[in-house]
């Protein structure tokens, strides 16, 4: 096993975000594409199939006719709206992510060039250095992104149409999954840097972060932890405003009924807050960005050769 120096590498990513300031617009955009864990939520509980002479169930055949019709006619009535909206949902999507994938290998290129030793680095500079790389880091995320999907978008639908009952039944595959995700974000973490600074194509990129996880999977093992647990903890005290706005709501549920202005309370102070959270956000992101191209950085590094003695014949 590697003699890996983690304080080393923390305290290095620490140092670069904090003297060039600029990799914190960088952070920002990464953020942007950061997973944001949609888990399908199965809602099929509570269903009652027992039948009622009395007619007082709302899920009984006449409603849900009456009201799949409503759907319908609002869909038609509506249809170029909803068209537009998904359009611009699709459009804001790709862009957000777009830009996700600049912050990500602008926080690779910075990283190198303040590890080189630049003492000062230059929006512009970056950005212009980023550009290249752009469309295989987009194509390598967007195709393991659209493996997943593809994996998990079947179970989803096979749970929700069976009540639930589909995800019991999946609970080992789901549960294989959450590692193999985990594995695969590890070695994407390692295959954008050597996209980036080894100038790879999408396919050899990923199977250099591949083979470095593999030799080194101790250290990639604990720098995972630390910059998983860390950025979890810091990133739940940096949300802990919005959820104390929220909670006296949770609390006072019932008091809503007579009047909404606490809603709006809480929703103005999360407006105010956002963004205060998405600089924050932005500084951790880069943070943990340039402590994994550090990482790959120290262990593609040449290993240095101990001097050969030659000895002289007496």
């Amino acid at each position: 096993m590697n003699n890996f120096n983690f304080g080393e590498v923390l305290t290095r990513a620490w140092k670069n975000i904090w003297k060039h300031k600029v990799l914190w617009i960088f952070g920002i955009l990464a953020s942007c594409a950061r997973g944001t864990g949609g888990g399908g939520n199965g809602g099929g509980g509570g269903r009652n199939y027992q039948t009622n002479p009395g007619g007082n169930n709302p899920f009984s055949g006449g409603q849900i006719e009456r009201v799949m019709g409503q759907v319908g006619q609002y869909i038609e009535q509506h249809i170029w709206i909803i068209i537009a909206v998904g359009l611009a949902l699709v459009l804001f999507g790709f862009i957000s992510y777009a830009l996700g994938m600049i912050g990500r290998i602008g926080m690779i290129k910075g990283t190198s060039l303040a590890e080189k030793g630049a003492e000062k680095l230059s929006f512009g500079e970056i950005w212009s250095e980023s550009l290249p790389y752009f469309w295989r880091i987009f194509g390598l995320n967007f195709l393991v992104g659209l493996a997943f999907a593809v994996i998990l978008i079947p179970l989803i639908l096979l749970g929700v149409f069976t009540a639930g009952i589909g995800f019991v039944c999946l609970l080992p595959v789901i549960c294989l999954l959450v590692p193999i995700g985990w594995v695969v974000s590890v070695i994407l973490e390692q295959a954008q840097p050597a996209i980036v600074l080894e100038d790879l194509s999408m396919l050899d990129g990923f199977k250099r972060g591949w083979q470095i996880v593999k030799s080194n999977a101790g250290p990639m093992v604990v720098m995972a932890l630390i910059l998983g647990m860390g950025s979890f903890i810091i990133g739940m005290i940096v949300a802990l405003p919005l959820i104390i706005a929220f909670v006296p709501l949770i609390i006072g549920m019932g008091s809503l009924r007579q009047s909404l202005t606490p809603l709006y309370i809480a929703l103005a102070c999360c407006l105010a807050y956002m963004p205060v959270l998405i600089f924050l956000n932005g500084i951790l992101t880069a943070y943990v960005q340039s402590a994994w191209a550090l990482t790959f950085m120290k262990l593609t590094q040449p290993k240095e050769e101990a001097p050969i003695i030659i000895e002289a014949n007496a």
